[in-house]
C-alpha cells in the first residue's frame, strides 16, 4: 500500500489477520534496529533491518517485529524504504512487490482515464471484474476497427462519436470518416434548393 494511508493500527490488523503487507516508510519514521541480515549492494539494496517502531504510541499500535528494507532504484535515481513484516522473503522481493504495486496503480489510472466506467451495475468481485473485462474488449475492438479502417483523428475520436451515435443507421465507414459534404450533388430532382 502506499505510504499515504500508512497507519500502524491499521497494518496490525493485516498481521494479524496472517497476511503481509508492503508499504513505503514515511520520512519521519523512527526505527529501533534490533538485528541486520546481510544485503548484495550490486542489486540496489542498501540495507535490511529487523525491529520494532521507536515512538510509545507506534509501539503499541504494532507491537510486533517489522522489517525496514532501504533500496535505491537506479532508474529513478531514489532511495527509497520499505517496510513489511514478513521476515522470511528475499529483501530485493519486498522492493519488487512494491514497484509491482505501481503498475497496478497505473493500470487502474489507464482504465479510470480510458474506459469509462461511470459506476458499477454490481459490486460484488465477480461483477465488478465482468465489468472491467467487457469494457477492456469494447475499447479493444474499437481500437482494432479504428486501425483496420485507417480512420482519420485519434482513437479518442473514434471513441466519442460512437458514443454519440450508438444507435445511427449508417455504415461505420461513413460514420467514422470525414467527409465534405459540400461536395454532393442533390440527387433528388423534386428537392429543391435553398440557396
Amino acid at each position: 500500500m502506499d505510504r499515504g494511508y500508512m497507519d500502524f493500527a491499521r497494518l496490525i490488523l493485516i498481521a494479524n489477520a496472517g497476511a503481509f503487507f508492503v508499504t513505503r516508510a514515511k520520512i519521519n519514521l523512527q526505527f529501533t534496529r534490533h538485528y541486520s541480515m546481510p544485503v548484495d549492494r550490486f542489486t540496489g539494496l542498501r540495507s535490511d533491518h529487523v525491529g520494532k517502531p521507536t515512538l510509545t504510541k507506534s509501539r503499541k499500535s504494532f507491537p510486533i517485529l517489522l522489517r525496514k528494507v532501504r533500496y535505491h532504484d537506479s532508474e529513478t535515481d531514489k532511495e527509497l524504504i520499505f517496510l513489511t513484516n514478513n521476515l522470511e522473503i528475499p529483501a530485493l522481493t519486498v522492493a519488487m512487490l512494491y514497484k509491482m504495486r505501481w503498475r497496478i496503480e497505473l493500470f487502474f489510472r489507464w482504465i479510470k482515464g480510458h474506459l469509462r466506467i461511470k459506476h458499477y451495475y454490481g459490486t460484488s468481485p465477480n461483477a465488478v471484474k465482468t465489468q472491467i473485462w467487457i469494457a477492456v474488449c469494447t475499447y479493444l475492438m474499437i481500437a482494432i476497427l479504428h486501425k483496420q479502417l485507417k480512420l482519420p483523428g485519434t482513437l479518442h475520436r473514434t471513441l466519442q462519436l460512437l458514443s454519440v451515435h450508438p444507435f445511427e443507421k449508417v455504415t461505420l465507414n461513413e460514420l467514422l470518416t470525414e467527409t465534405d459534404h459540400r461536395t454532393f450533388s442533390n440527387s433528388d430532382p423534386n428537392q429543391l434548393n435553398l440557396f
